[in-house]
């Protein structure tokens, strides 16, 4: 009897050992897609597309800020992270920028952490407003008033629903959301802030349209002011393409392993990163590309491949939409040469004949 319990236990312990030695490295503990390219190809694919458009000069950056039109046009970084943790970085990748739009989706994932998807959806809607994304217009014609949570309106209505009982407490939190889905401690860039602050009476008009329609959960102006802050968080791009991999990895992060966003309301927020992450250029961005992304007038682009990582883009010239050019090209470049567009079969691993 004894005999055969040690047999037993042997051929278990056999099985195991042989199984996680024979399995490939991308599947075990279902930490990206199996079928995700290999580093090295990767890496030779982001360098190719790096080295393409470092020199391209079009686009210019945002002057309706101050200190954004003082950022050094030709600063040009590139960082891939995937959701086993491994990273690839080109560029210039220590200088950190403002999130600026690209806040908007953390604060999205904290409000539904809060409220659920469905109370956030009801009270902030999710529709492309077809208006650029500070529109008045949108905030009156639009039967939710809001339109969707990365326009200006939408998003300052989502920030008024995250809880917290002064302006410090529920900034404190969106702060703290933010560097946990970095995996690093992330803080305000003051002069952004105060440069922003200093030339926000736009959002503060829209702040009050939303208290006239009941669209708006908290004060107006502590709203507008909690969201220039968060627009005004400083990020590298490898800090960003991170954040990234957080939401490709089923909202773990994947260098802290700390389930940062619920798994449950990631569908959510990639799906509304594809209708409206890219300001009036999201059409054609999923026409090209085919990944749910999100830019901001910083120069950043975000784009997540679910279950396998994320890239991150920084360059600050903009086309007329408010998307950083060099990072559209580049992104653009990777996904073709990789299969990684969502609405093609080939990412899954489909062939053509």
């Amino acid at each position: 009897m004894l005999k055969r319990t040690i047999q037993t236990r042997m051929l278990v312990a056999l099985f195991v050992v042989t199984t996680f030695v024979s399995a490939p490295l991308s599947t075990l503990g279902q930490k990206a897609s199996p079928v995700a390219p290999a580093r090295a190809q990767v890496e030779a694919v982001v360098r190719e597309a790096y080295e393409k458009f470092k020199t391209d000069n079009s686009g210019k950056n945002a002057d309706y800020i101050p200190y954004l039109a003082q950022v050094d046009s030709k600063l040009f970084g590139v960082a891939v992270v995937t959701t086993d943790n491994q990273a690839f970085t080109l560029g210039d990748i220590k200088y950190a920028f403002s999130i600026q739009s690209i806040s908007k989706v953390y604060s999205l994932a904290l409000a539904m952490e809060e409220l659920g998807p469905q109370k956030v959806f009801e009270r902030i809607g999710s529709e492309p407003t077809g208006r650029a994304f500070n529109s008045v217009f949108a905030v009156a014609d639009m039967p939710t008033h809001t339109g969707n949570p990365l326009v200006n309106a939408g998003a300052i209505a989502t920030v008024s629903l995250i809880s917290g009982k002064t302006a410090d407490e529920k900034w404190n939190k969106i702060l703290d959301f933010y560097s946990r889905a970095a995996g690093e401690k992330l803080t305000l860039i003051d002069e952004v802030y105060k440069s922003e602050a200093a030339t926000n009476a736009g959002n503060k008009a829209l702040s009050m349209l939303l208290a006239k329609y009941e669209r708006i959960y908290s004060d107006p102006f502590e709203s507008v002011d909690v969201y220039t802050k968060q627009c005004s968080v400083g990020v590298n791009v490898a800090q960003l393409a991170r954040m990234g991999a957080t939401l490709a990895n089923n909202g773990k992060n994947p260098a802290t392993g700390e389930q940062v966003i619920k798994a449950d309301d990631v569908p959510y927020i990639l799906s509304t990163m594809t209708m409206a992450g890219l300001y009036d250029g999201s059409g054609g961005w999923a026409w090209h590309v085919g990944l749910p992304a999100k830019s901001g007038v910083g120069g950043g682009i975000v784009a997540i491949v679910p279950g396998k990582g994320a890239i991150a883009v920084f360059a600050p010239p903009l086309d007329e939409a408010g998307n950083s050019v060099k990072a559209q090209k580049v992104i653009e470049y990777v996904t073709n040469k990789l299969d990684f567009n969502l609405f093609s079969p080939r990412s899954v691993g489909l062939k053509g004949e």
